[in-house]
């Protein structure tokens, strides 16, 4: 929504998870605000765990200068800090609420949206023709506080792990990488880079950076998730990726938390280990690269026989009636499901 006789104008855009989008538009001159948010289904007030069933996208709203940046500039900035030829989603995220969007309040906002995509389809900069709907711009709802600003803060290193899992970055600089002016942020490969070992060493105890950056091994029993038989998801204490459910932990009786299988398989990567006298299979967390533990072939034959022998140190349990403030509300269906069976 544009308005000459002010200052600032507003514009609805939808490129995939709104943490991404939101954190990318804040980095272009002229914008004011950006509030991530869900929009166009026909449910009222949408959360994070019942907005796509409702129909809606993740959104981001845009608040910016006209006299600074144009409705047409932000267009193109947005375009080329998504994926535009996916409609079935965005990188990893798929389905309609991740699928990009332009939205359009003015029949000439219509109009610039519209000569965008063919300019850039003429380009042929992308192989497949751009699969961005262009939608009347339908009611706002604001995320929750606690997506607002999710690459900043406390849960930047987070963001920062999931970004560049995503392949969003890379993407964004394969195709645009030799454009100049508005097009890319000076920092844009930031995301991409990961923390420091001083970094590392601020934000982590002494025994959690031993054991997850040198490889270490917690002393067995006394750690803090062994005994711990709550029901929730296990995330790295790196970056906060998940990892595993109380659903697939057991009682080994080694002193170390255990699970059966991670939360899906690309979750982990496995290593060969001949540090000590025996040859053993390693963990570690996909996106960060964690050292978690190792896996035995001595687990519970009736769940597929393999032992995820984890060090609690390289672990941050999350309660499942937390899950949603967390940032996790997705997997919150993990543990519905199995209590309706």
């Amino acid at each position: 929504m544009s308005d000459t006789n002010a200052k600032h104008s507003t514009a609805m855009i939808a490129g995939g998870c709104f943490w991404c989008v939101e954190a990318d538009l804040k980095k272009l001159t002229g914008v004011h605000e950006v509030v991530s948010g869900y929009a166009g289904g026909d449910t009222k007030s949408p959360t994070y765990e019942n907005y796509a069933a409702g129909g809606h996208r993740e959104v981001v709203l845009v608040t910016y200068d006209a006299q600074q940046v144009s409705f047409r500039q932000l267009i193109i900035y947005a375009v080329k800090h998504m994926d535009p030829t996916d409609g079935a989603g965005s990188f990893g995220d798929r389905g309609k609420g991740y699928a990009p969007a332009l939205y359009y309040s003015t029949a000439t906002e219509k109009q610039i949206i519209e000569k965008v995509i063919e300019e850039i389809d003429n380009t042929a900069v992308y192989k497949a023709p751009l699969a961005v709907e262009v939608l009347e711009q339908p009611q706002f709802w604001p995320a929750e506080s606690y997506h607002q600003g999710y690459h900043t803060g406390a849960s930047s290193l987070q963001y920062r792990m999931y970004r560049k899992a995503s392949g969003r970055d890379a993407f964004i600089n394969e195709h645009w990488k030799n454009e100049t002016g508005t097009t890319l942020p000076s920092d844009t490969a930031t995301s991409d880079t990961k923390p420091t070992e001083e970094e590392l060493q601020k934000m982590l105890t002494p025994l959690q950076f031993e054991v997850t950056q040198k490889d270490g091994t917690e002393p067995p029993f006394k750690n803090k998730y062994n005994n711990n038989k709550e029901a929730g998801l296990y995330v790295d204490v790196v970056s906060g990726e998940p990892l595993f459910t109380s659903l697939a932990k057991f009682e080994s009786g080694t002193g170390w938390p255990s699970f059966t299988a991670p939360i899906n398989p690309e979750a982990v990567t496995l290593h060969s280990d001949e540090k000590l006298w025996a040859k053993r299979t390693e963990v570690r967390s996909a996106q960060a690269d964690s050292h978690l533990g190792h896996v035995f072939s001595d687990g519970p034959k009736a769940a597929g026989g393999l032992r995820y022998c984890l060090n609690s140190a390289a672990l941050r349990f999350i309660p499942v009636a937390e899950l949603e403030q967390a940032g996790y509300g997705q997997y919150k269906k993990l543990f519905t499901e199995t209590n309706s069976d």
